[in-house]
């Protein structure tokens, strides 16, 4: 299979729609129509259903879709570690970060990294934790700026920093002139949150599950700023990373939580198996060795 084909057929998978993939990838139907015949002759099964002449990638186009995204990265990721053997000080760089670091950590290392070393480029990607992870595991992504520590064993882990927590509530909240509170406290509150596969929301459960707390969740968000706003709002109290100076929610009033396990470790991941890049790694040296917040 060619790498064109392949690039071809995860665009295909992704639309699932033969002239809209077309289109994107610029060439006539036919012709991706007949990429994917011999596609699927090579697969020896259909990838895709056929229902009311649209597709739907089925069970063995799944797996294909896998394989397919990361031997494109792969040779992308081989294109860049040539380029710089070629040149060290140039090649590019995919990244991976929380939204919750979005505002302040990311673009502040990524400047001063690029001061440093401006040859260097960034594809950037950001989101939360599961998916992130999943990038690099599928080989999309070189590093990941992540946060707690993923479970998977397939990874490499380096942290950058611990983030302290502390409980959001609104202003005139019964708990808003406290200056500092064991997570008990808020016990009977409403509490919204992130969903479920989030990091913040496995710590925000690891600390309710040590204090006997079977929080009353009234909203499941996906982001950090979505949670202050709700609980600006009044509709409950959430458990949220300390509020840089310059990013904290002046709509909300946040108290800093005595519990041990208030924090999250803030890391830097990648693949165990897959050789960083040397623009890879000599970014991933500069977080690690980087006066941290």
């Amino acid at each position: 299979m060619r790498l064109e084909e392949l690039q071809w057929f995860v665009t295909l998978a992704e639309t699932e729609h033969v002239t809209v993939a077309a289109a994107e990838l610029r060439v006539s139907q036919p012709t991706l129509s007949r990429a994917l015949a011999r596609f699927e002759e090579q697969a020896g099964t259909p990838l895709f259903d056929r229902v009311n002449r649209r597709l739907r990638l089925n069970a063995y186009g799944q797996i294909m879709l896998e394989h397919a995204r990361r031997s494109i990265a792969e040779m992308q990721s081989a294109g860049d570690r040539i380029a710089a053997l070629r040149n060290p000080d140039s090649g590019r760089v995919r990244l991976a970060f929380l939204h919750s670091l979005a505002s302040w950590y990311v673009p502040e290392q990524l400047r001063r990294f690029r001061d440093a070393v401006p040859g260097v480029g960034f594809d950037l990607f950001q989101g939360p934790a599961h998916e992130i992870t999943d990038r690099v595991l599928t080989g999309r992504a070189d590093l990941a700026i992540t946060a707690p520590r993923p479970d998977d064993c397939d990874f490499t882990w380096r942290r950058l920093y611990v983030e302290r927590l502390c409980l959001a509530v609104p202003p005139g909240h019964r708990l808003a002139a406290r200056t500092r509170m064991r997570l008990s406290a808020a016990a009977g509150e409403p509490f919204v949150a992130l969903a479920e596969q989030y990091g913040l929301r496995q710590v925000t459960d690891e600390l309710c599950a040590e204090e006997g707390l079977t929080p009353d969740i009234v909203f499941e968000a996906t982001e950090i700023p979505t949670m202050e706003g709700l609980v600006a709002a009044g509709f409950g109290v959430a458990v949220v990373p300390v509020p840089r100076d310059d990013t904290g929610s002046a709509k909300t009033v946040h108290v800093a939580l005595t519990n041990g396990g208030a924090k999250r470790e803030v890391g830097l991941v990648w693949e165990r198996d897959r050789p960083l890049s040397p623009p890879a790694r000599r970014f991933s040296d500069f977080l690690v060795t980087a006066e941290q917040p």
